[in-house]
Parts: structure tokens; C-alpha cells; sequence
């Protein structure tokens, strides 16, 4: 028996393997009774894996609109503290008798600048953005990210910007930046005078021991000293560690600015004050 079967399995394997254009209809039979009851058993097998795959979304979307409602709240909130220290502010310029000139220091107007060329040595790049332009030495360039660096020469139609990366304290050319920690700007202050190519970091020095600076805090211009304006991001704290002489404390920090890919530029513009 064992050997007559494998014979007619044998036969049933050549036949069904061989080169043909149509199936038998025992072969029709048994393959459309098995699609029908594939369907039967696929379409709400189906049906219960969506249902339960939307659930699933359902949560996604809930626990998502939960996170915009409460940004949403915040913004709002922040907006109205905003509008609150913008009249604050106002009303101390007004009874302190500041200059328009004064009141519209730190205020900015953006002009977008292309890129046409980054030296060899990647400290200077050059702008085409000019004298006739309005373009001026000491103006600040930032990318979409942040503090990028200053005008330090104009032509008519081009400028070169010198990049924060050639900050250097033995650089008598080199001007360190007064900065402070955002939401911080009253308790905590440091000068950003360095610039590490090694760790692509600044280092901002001169930090007091009870200056309230934490990791995660994002650095920006305090507008002390007049030679930057404020409120420039420059980067985030990564780590603190003692300073040189133990008396302060130095602060390593990450740019915000990545100071490759050269694209679009925003150099500052103070808006133009009325005579």
C-alpha cells in the first residue's frame, strides 16, 4: 500500500508541476472553496485588527491633542506676561526719559544674506549684503539657529562676517561677549572669550560660585557693555566645572549655531529712528 501510494503521489506531483495553461477542476474546486473560506475568516479578522489598530491611533491622537492643549495654555499665558513686561518696560522708558535712539537699541529688523564664500580656514565667510545695502562693521550675523558672528569688513555689495569660532582671549582683535542664562538674566552673568575647535565648545568664564547657571540652560547676550546687542542665543550650558583659579566657575557650551552647511544668513538691522 505505502508504495503504491507514493507512486500515485509521484504521478499527482507531475501532473500538477507540469507546464499547463488551465487548471483540472478538482484544482478550480480546491482553490476556490479555500479563497471563500479565507474570505470568510480574513475580511473581519481584518475588520478586528483595524478596530483595534485605531483605538491604538485614538490614544495617540488623544495624548496628543492633551500636549497641544497645554502648550496652547502656556503660550497664552506667556503672550499675556509678554504684553505685561512690554507695558512695564514701556512705562519705565517713558518715566527714565530714554532716547528713541536708546529704546530702539535692542530691537532688530532681520535682512536675509547669502553665502558666497567661507575662507580656508573657516573663520571668515562673505556675504552679499554691502555698504549699499546699509551694511556696517559690528553688526551681528546669526543663522536660523543663533549667534553666528560680526561684520568686520564692508565693500559696496559684499561683506566679510568673523565667525564666534576665532574667539580667542590672547587675541587682542577678539572681543569677549557678556552673556547670561535665559530666564536668569538678572542672577546670572559670564563672558563667552573662548571658542575649542577640538570640542567644537565655547567656555564661558568668570562665572561667581553662587551664580544660579545649570546645565541644559540656554546662553544668550546680556547686551552688557554695548559691543553686542541682547538676547542673542548663543548656545546651551552641557557642563560646569571650576574655573582657572578656583574663584569662579567656567561653564562648557554646546553653540546653537553648527557653523557648517553656509546657506541664508540674517544680519541685524537697528530700525532706523526718526530725526
Amino acid at each position: 500500500m505505502l508504495l503504491i501510494g507514493i507512486v500515485l503521489f509521484i504521478a499527482l506531483m507531475g501532473i500538477t508541476l507540469g507546464q499547463r495553461n488551465s487548471l483540472t477542476w478538482p484544482e478550480k474546486f480546491a482553490r476556490d472553496s479555500i479563497g471563500f473560506v479565507q474570505g470568510i475568516f480574513y475580511r473581519p479578522a481584518s475588520a478586528i485588527a483595524g478596530f483595534f489598530e485605531d483605538i491604538g491611533n485614538m490614544r495617540s491622537i488623544y495624548s496628543e491633542n492633551e500636549r497641544l492643549k497645554i502648550a496652547v495654555a502656556q503660550l497664552t499665558a506667556e503672550q499675556i506676561q509678554t504684553s505685561n513686561l512690554k507695558e512695564t518696560n514701556a512705562r519705565l522708558e517713558q518715566e527714565l526719559k530714554f532716547t528713541q535712539t536708546q529704546k530702539s537699541k535692542n530691537q532688530y529688523d532681520y535682512r536675509i544674506a547669502q553665502v558666497n564664500s567661507v575662507s580656508n580656514d573657516s573663520k571668515t565667510l562673505v556675504i552679499d549684503i554691502g555698504e549699499k545695502d546699509g551694511a556696517k562693521v559690528g553688526q551681528e550675523v546669526r543663522s536660523l539657529e543663533g549667534f553666528v558672528g560680526v561684520i568686520s569688513r564692508t565693500a559696496n555689495f559684499t561683506s566679510t562676517v568673523t565667525l564666534l569660532t576665532t574667539l580667542d582671549p590672547k587675541n587682542p582683535n577678539s572681543y569677549a561677549i557678556a552673556a547670561t542664562a535665559l530666564g536668569k538674566e538678572n542672577n546670572s552673568f559670564g563672558m563667552i572669550e573662548s571658542y575649542d575647535p577640538a570640542t567644537n565648545r565655547f567656555q564661558m568664564t568668570r562665572i561667581e560660585e553662587n551664580d544660579p547657571i545649570a546645565k541644559g540652560d540656554q546662553i544668550i547676550t546680556s547686551g552688557a557693555g554695548g559691543k553686542f546687542r541682547k538676547n542673542l542665543l548663543i548656545g546651551t550650558v552641557e557642563k560646569i566645572q571650576v574655573g582657572e583659579f578656583g574663584q569662579t566657575r567656567t561653564a562648557i557650551i554646546k553653540p546653537a549655531a553648527s557653523f557648517v552647511d553656509w546657506k541664508e544668513l540674517l544680519v541685524l538691522y537697528t530700525p532706523e529712528v526718526p530725526e
